[in-house]
């Protein structure tokens, strides 16, 4: 029920102003309010779309994707004052999975946060998600998860407000699984959503798991397949195969709580968990952490159904390339790897496996415990060869060949096919308000690199009160599928 004085007292104000005083980027009356007649700065809500939110939609990066590149935060980490104090163990120096600090009595807390975009378009399957990724940091380190608090940013009133509270149910229930009690959180009004966790966890001082102990002779083991963030993206194209989606949920949802456990009890050195670093940022920080020179077999690394295809045919997010800036040159392909094969390798995961670093003796027996334990899919990737400065040397046994392009193009484009028939009312009047129309035109517009069309609705944007700024960033949805032509198209056109 709309409050006509509320209303007409903050329009006033916004009026007065020139502008919402919820947004100042835009006038007063807004689209929003001219087209459905409501105020979003007096507390009106916009109703529920038809039919169920689809996240992934609505934000630019998925999951561990919209995490910022190692390269640039080490260089940002390396000028952060130090804070000396001898009861903590592991800190920001030693880029670590988590924080240890000791508590005196042969316990110590270790201490964990993270959060990040949906990588998948249900809500509570997101919760579930940012839960395990969130516990996960503390398993790598050999501890306990005990209690959590929340964080959240989600845009209030722009979406169904069902789907924050399936997001926080989901994440909730994925605790309860790990035994961590939630304790509470913090959230915030942010035009993209996301959620994590910060966790706190127990570990015994004897056992502490860091990414510095890999020796040489020890085998690696992936606990979880590669390619979420593969398929994430081609979701967000809609190229992704209803089977790999499910594949990377099931993944992503599980705990694991399962492969720390038994990597405690089989005495392994090292660990990490493979996440937005990707397989070659977090093993060449292991490599690098420990002294030690890696030989990691391609053919040998799972992956998810689909992701093949995927690869072959050029289906690779944008944060393979900034993984790849990253730490390329501490990773040295053999000649007769292929160059997407190379890149799969860079892809930013989210929730993803422990990555396990043990004695050749204990392996088998780890990895036979492993798959008894339902850790099904874990497997061996490589071996530490030797002393050395962080080096991963990546080859191929050939047992395992990439889809031709032709045949991955038409797999993918297959999957189009699958999708849901769409809603018969897709262009209804009012589904999308006209600040979002007019930034779909302009992206649309620089995709098909059309300079009238451009022209004309750069210059409907600047008339509605888009700043240059909004402008650009509606261009920007169009330059990650179209690359540098579109970029260079745009540069050209849009003033």
């Amino acid at each position: 029920m709309i409050d006509a004085a509320r209303r007409k007292r903050v329009m006033r104000r916004s009026i007065k102003l020139g502008h919402c005083i919820c947004d100042p980027k835009k006038p007063c009356p807004c689209d929003i309010f001219k087209e459905k007649n409501i105020c979003l700065c007096a507390g009106e809500r916009l109703e529920a779309s038809d039919g169920p939110v689809r996240l992934t939609q609505m934000i630019e990066k998925p999951g561990c994707a919209s995490k910022i590149d190692q390269a640039f935060l080490k260089e940002v980490l390396t000028k952060l004052p130090v804070f000396d104090d001898p009861r903590v163990l592991v800190g920001v120096p030693a880029g670590d999975d988590a924080g240890i600090y000791d508590m005196g009595n042969g316990t110590a807390l270790v201490q964990t946060v993270d959060v990040f975009t949906p990588s998948v378009d249900d809500p509570y399957t997101f919760g579930q998600i940012a839960a395990a990724n969130s516990v996960s940091d503390v398993y790598a380190m050999g501890g306990k998860p005990v209690t959590a608090l929340s964080v959240l940013g989600f845009p209030v009133r722009k979406i169904a407000d069902d789907a924050l509270r399936q997001i926080l149910v989901g994440g909730i229930d994925k605790m309860k699984e790990a035994k961590v009690a939630v304790v509470g959180g913090h959230s915030i009004n942010d035009p993209e959503i996301k959620a994590g966790f910060a966790v706190t966890g127990l570990i015994d001082k004897s056992k502490i798991m860091t990414n510095a102990g890999a020796k040489p002779g020890d085998r690696l083991i992936l606990t979880k397949p590669l390619g979420t963030g593969i398929v994430a993206f081609a979701g967000q194209l809609g190229r992704a195969r209803a089977e790999s989606t499910r594949a990377i949920e099931r993944s992503m949802t599980a705990l694991n709580k399962t492969a720390s456990a038994l990597m405690v009890k089989f005495g392994a050195h090292a660990c990490t968990d493979v996440t937005g670093f990707s397989l070659m940022g977090h093993l060449t920080e292991l490599a690098f952490r420990s002294g030690v020179e890696v030989e990691v077999v391609w053919d040998k690394i799972p992956v998810f159904e689909g992701v093949l295809d995927y690869v072959a045919a050029s289906i690779l997010p944008g944060a393979t390339e900034r993984n790849k800036a990253s730490c390329s040159h501490l990773v040295k392909p053999a000649e007769d790897v292929p160059e997407c094969a190379v890149d799969m390798c860079y892809d930013a995961q989210t929730s993803g496996g422990l990555l396990i670093a043990i004695d050749e003796d204990k392996a088998d027996k780890l990895l036979d415990a492993l798959h008894e334990k339902g850790v099904s899919e874990a497997a061996f990737i490589g071996t530490i060869v030797g002393k050395g400065e962080g080096v991963v040397n990546l080859v191929t046994d050939n047992s395992r060949p990439l889809p031709s392009a032709e045949s991955a193009e038409a797999a993918t484009a297959a999957a189009e096919d699958e999708k849901p028939a769409k809603d018969s009312n897709k262009f209804a009047k009012d589904r999308l308000d006209a600040y979002t129309k007019e930034a779909i035109s302009i992206a649309l517009a620089v995709l098909t690199k059309n300079e009238a069309s451009l022209k004309k609705h750069v210059g409907i944007a600047k008339n509605k009160g888009f700043t240059p700024d909004e402008i650009d960033d509606a261009a920007k949805m169009a330059l990650e599928i179209g690359g540098d032509s579109a970029k260079m198209f745009y540069e050209k056109n849009k003033d």
